[in-house]
């Protein structure tokens, strides 16, 4: 789904006008609507850049392998030389869901088991396209999902360095990594390597007045609008299911509402030592973070229970939803 979201696309368009110097980390709760955002910006900026899309869930990723059937495109193989592959990537601007590549390269990539290789031809291909006066724009959506693979060490480290290069060092291409990951954005923002060669770009629910007009917009009354917003907040999955379920809305709601805090009550029988943290809710939405993510806070985070923002230094459930969820488990 994708509703006014027109303060972050004009605050990413400028991010693009500028030569490119710096990665641009994309993050949020789950289900913030991350993904449609970068999808919709790559068909916004597409006149004036060549934008390519890399999601690493699109299947899983178990090997090195894996990473590079994501990371390249070989439906073009009878593109035969960088040449065409980069004219053909300036012709599909906006359209482009990995790197074109033909396939008797990928295959000399994958058999010399050198990161370094795959990275250089992509930055010949990025190089192409700028030469034909287009910015390229390199997006990897979830790239937490690679952050223990190996390939003669960790292969996010060498990606890091190779992003890096492309922003920092030669600005040849603007690159945004995109995670719903909070634990992986808070090792990213202490990462000595990244600092001062990063931005941090924060994709939040949706206000009170955004939910109600997305609401309205779909038939709904005010009332069903409020009722809507106490349960689920802001969350546009979830707005999504609610209009699809707007016949039995009360029913709906509560019904997610018992299922969410079964899932809360489970983890509390599992450790008791939850509670302690999850106590600090009852009466606030959110909690300081001080630098220190304690060994059950990291689980609540990782169990998509709780939401980890760094730069804004607090600790929050990841919705409205998982507030009350909690609230209920602890009555």
């Amino acid at each position: 789904m994708f509703f006014n979201r027109e303060k972050e696309l004009e605050e990413l368009e400028r991010l693009t006008r500028n030569e490119p110097n710096l990665i641009t980390f994309v993050y949020g709760p789950i289900n913030s609507g991350k993904t449609s955002l970068m999808l919709k910006f790559t068909k916004r900026v597409k006149r004036e850049h060549v934008p390519f899309y890399i999601n690493l869930r699109r299947s899983p990723v178990a090997s090195y392998d894996d990473f590079l059937e994501i990371l390249f495109s070989i439906d073009f193989e009878d593109r035969v030389n960088v040449s065409e592959i980069t004219s053909l990537a300036v012709s599909m601007a906006g359209e482009l869901f990995g790197i074109p590549i033909p396939r008797d390269i990928l295959e000399k990539i994958r058999k010399e088991k050198r990161p370094k290789n795959a990275f250089e031809y992509v930055a010949r291909v990025l190089e192409g396209v700028k030469r034909k006066g287009k910015m390229p724009i390199l997006i990897l959506d979830e790239l937490q999902v690679i952050k223990d693979l190996k390939v003669n060490g960790p292969l996010i480290y060498e990606l890091f360095n190779f992003f890096i290069h492309l922003t920092k060092e030669v600005h040849l291409a603007h690159v945004f990594v995109v995670t719903s990951d909070s634990l992986f954005i808070e090792k990213v923002y202490n990462e000595t390597m990244l600092q001062g060669r990063s931005r941090y770009f924060l994709v939040d629910d949706f206000d009170k007045k955004t939910t109600i007009e997305f609401l309205t917009m779909n038939g709904f009354t005010k009332e069903e609008g409020e009722l809507v917003w106490s349960y689920i907040g802001g969350k546009p999955a979830l707005l999504v299911e609610a209009v699809n379920n707007r016949e039995k809305l009360k029913e709906w709601l509560e019904t997610i509402l018992r299922l969410s805090t079964y899932r809360v009550k489970a983890l509390l029988k599992e450790k008791e030592e939850y509670r302690e943290v999850l106590e600090k809710f009852i009466e606030e939405e959110e909690m300081p973070f001080e630098g220190y993510i304690e060994e059950e806070i990291r689980e609540l985070i990782q169990a998509n229970i709780l939401f980890l923002d760094p730069l804004k230094g607090v600790i929050r459930p990841q919705g409205r939803l998982e507030l009350l969820a909690i609230r209920e488990a602890l009555r």
